[in-house]
């Protein structure tokens, strides 16, 4: 036997673990089985949840912890970066005006889907849920407290609340981000380092410095999400099962049906119209989407997100880099467009009370300006508040479907976060930034395989915005 054969065969017999994607699917699968497990179990002799409902729920809980640890210095840090990148880029203007510009039509496109489905299936007037039900919703939002929400009260948009225990006494302060504000303020110092110039350098470096940092933690976390996905899962599953999806069964299905149409038929057609094969872009934004599914956070998702706009679908980096972390924040077609506009006509239907065409234009409107109420919030209910406060609808029929929002939420997350991946691309083959040699490659293996690797630019640092029939890199 050689010598390379025998320093071979060690290595032959090494354990090879599954890619990432699969052990994702794969702890999708096992979240199932571990929860209708544990539902089954029942509730403790005490009342209280068994052990395996309550060990799925702290497993849950950890992953979603470890990654809303991470998000806010990752706002911070990439969106000062992302707007200090525009400086790389000539007509950065006009680059941001079309994003937001597709942002708002992708947006409509939803609400519209969602407005349909709402007076289609009509799921206020084939609901078994009773308004005594309905659970207290933890937020609500309306247009006064958005705009006054969006001037920062201190530098780091910290808020402490305090809370009472009735029985000992005992009084507990908790402190919290206010996600918006702290955008708000991420970006004026990314605007006011980019006014200053050749002065603000070192803070320019230090950031970039300290985003690498925080997304090499970010993925180190982000690894364990096929563990995490079972807590998520699994508990899910345990703790609502199907009665409350029985209870609000259309309504979700409406949900579900108006996600499916954008993520599969109305981003397919886009993509078509712009020349860009449908089959590539899912391959490659399909790691971003499938995070997004278990952990339900678009920031959380953001550097998967960005990684694989401008790795796996070409995006200029000078543009990923600013278009990625901003859609992170504003862009929500399945928490901002569909949710609320199926969510209103369910509240309006279930109460007996009629819209009229200024309703509908109403939510099309909510949808595409209130977008960005959603920042860093439990997105969705916010949203649907600003939406039945702007109609005068019961903001108590936003209890009615807090029982099935967790399950609602994975596929609102899935949806956002594929359009985050989609504007850019399309922004980017308009302009002519778009690598088509990486959008149309071979994507077999494991996508994530250099996952959080410093990565040579797919474009070069001073991008052009004339219009090409190629990639311009």
């Amino acid at each position: 036997m050689s010598e390379t054969a025998t320093a071979d065969a060690p290595a032959s017999r090494r354990l090879r673990l599954p890619s990432f994607s699969v052990q994702v699917l794969i702890g999708l699968a096992l979240g199932v089985v571990l929860g209708l497990i544990a539902r089954e179990l029942g509730p403790a002799a005490d009342g209280n949840p068994n052990w395996l409902t309550s060990t799925l729920d702290t497993v849950g809980g950890l992953f979603v912890d470890l990654l809303r640890a991470a998000v806010i210095p990752l706002i911070f840090t990439a969106i000062v970066a992302s707007i200090a990148n525009l400086r790389n880029v000539t007509n950065a203007a006009r680059l941001a005006g079309q994003t937001l510009l597709w942002f708002a039509i992708t947006a409509l496109i939803a609400v519209a889907i969602g407005i349909a489905l709402g007076l289609i299936l009509q799921p206020g007037d084939h609901t078994s849920v009773t308004q005594d039900q309905a659970a207290e919703p933890g937020r609500t939002g309306d247009w006064w407290a958005f705009l006054t929400g969006l001037v920062p009260t201190n530098f780091l948009a910290l808020t402490a609340s305090t809370s009472v225990d009735p029985e000992s006494g005992a009084a507990a302060t908790s402190l919290s981000f206010n996600v918006l504000q702290f955008v708000v303020v991420s970006a004026a110092i990314g605007i006011a380092a980019l006014k200053v110039g050749e002065k603000a350098e070192p803070f320019l470096a230090f950031n970039r410095a300290a985003l690498s940092i925080i997304q090499k933690v970010l993925w180190w976390i982000i690894r364990l999400a096929p563990v995490g996905t079972i807590g998520l899962l699994g508990y899910a599953v345990a703790d609502y099962g199907w009665d409350a999806i029985g209870s609000l069964g259309r309504f979700t299905l409406a949900i579900y049906i108006g996600l499916a149409l954008v993520l599969f038929v109305v981003y397919p057609i886009l993509l078509r119209a712009h020349g860009l094969n449908p089959v590539k872009f899912f391959t490659g934004a399909w790691p971003a989407i499938q995070l997004a599914f278990v952990s339900r956070s678009s920031v959380g998702t953001l550097p998967v997100t960005e990684q694989v706009t401008e790795r796996n679908l070409g995006v200029s980096r000078s543009y990923a880099s600013f278009a990625v972390p901003f859609g992170s924040t504003t862009k929500m077609d399945g928490c901002a467009a569909i949710y609320p506009a199926i969510a209103a006509i369910f509240v309006a239907q279930f109460f007996g009370l009629d819209l009229s065409v200024s309703d509908y234009l109403l939510i099309a409107l909510v949808s595409v300006v209130g977008s960005a109420a959603t920042a860093g919030t439990t997105g969705a209910t916010v949203m649907l508040t600003l939406t039945l406060s702007t109609l005068g609808l019961p903001l108590a029929g936003v209890g009615l479907l807090l029982a099935v929002d967790p399950i609602l939420d994975m596929g609102r997350t899935a949806v956002n976060v594929a359009g985050q991946a989609l504007v850019p691309t399309i922004v980017a083959k308009r302009e002519g930034l778009l690598d088509l040699a990486i959008y149309n490659s071979d994507r077999r293996g494991d996508v994530f395989a250099d996952a959080g690797e410093d990565r040579p630019a797919t474009a070069p640092a001073t991008a052009t915005l004339a219009p090409a029939p190629v990639s311009a890199h």
